[in-house]
């Protein structure tokens, strides 16, 4: 198996599970339907294409930097009638930052990665309204656990931020998707199956929640140090040469 991080940076970020009509709410962290929908537009899918295989990846996210809660209201007008719309309720994650994984088949993890060097469709952080601030690849895809590799990615909290964590350890949030035969944290509607706009359909997604040190702080594993390189003969007494 195969893991691609991402880095998922903005000034606003939206991640709604259970949002609708005019209230539209977002989740704490990047939900897996609003990532893997990310990851389809970059590959340039359509809305009615089939998603078997992406529902398929094993979905994880850490969060480095929680961000605030923002709400807003936001007024539209019919464009045929000029009709006011509702008042619609909007709410946001200003300046949050997470790391987000899925593991999957190696060919179809780099597949999405080089999608994402080259998109398709712009990416965005839930809602058009959200482009990334920073590049989305953190690097090349990882031959490990996706856990492990959420574990030891470099912390992406900003400067300021972890300035202001400086004193004392630091834990990071970690969500991952739920196997089948453990019992949950959370569960969420959150499994996309359609994201067709005249029928979308999303299942139920368990989810386990860890607490971790993040890398690079008090508390966190450090890596092991590396060997000198082996190399016996330079013990050797040069061998002085014999003169006739």
């Amino acid at each position: 198996m195969s893991v691609l991080l991402m880095r998922l940076a903005g000034p606003l970020q939206s991640w709604g599970s259970a949002a609708r009509f005019v209230r539209r709410t977002t989740e704490n962290a990047p939900t897996k339907s609003g990532v893997l929908g990310l990851l389809a537009a970059a590959q340039g899918l359509r809305r009615d294409a089939d998603l078997s295989d992406l529902a398929a990846l094993e979905f994880g996210v850490r969060i480095d930097q929680p961000g605030t809660r923002l709400r807003d209201f936001q007024t539209a007008h019919h464009s045929d009638t000029l009709k006011a719309m509702p008042l619609s309720e909007r709410f946001y994650l200003a300046d949050a930052v997470f790391v987000a994984g899925v593991s999957g088949e190696a060919a179809l993890v780099q597949r999405l990665y080089e999608a994402l060097l080259e998109p398709v469709f712009l990416p965005y952080l839930g809602r058009r309204s959200c482009p990334p601030s920073e590049p989305i690849t953190i690097g090349e895809p990882l031959d490990r656990g996706l856990e492990q590799a959420l574990r030891e990615a470099e912390w992406e909290a900003s400067a300021r931020f972890r300035r202001r964590r400086a004193s004392g350890a630091v834990h990071l949030d970690l969500l991952l998707d739920s196997p089948p035969e453990v019992r949950p944290d959370l569960t969420l509607r959150d499994l996309p199956m359609s994201f067709d706009l005249r029928h979308r359909r999303y299942g139920l997604r368990g989810i386990r929640t860890l607490r971790v040190p993040a890398p690079g702080t008090a508390g966190s594993p450090q890596p092991s140090p590396t060997p000198p390189p082996h190399e016996p003969t330079t013990l050797l007494t040069p061998v002085t040469p014999r003169t006739a």
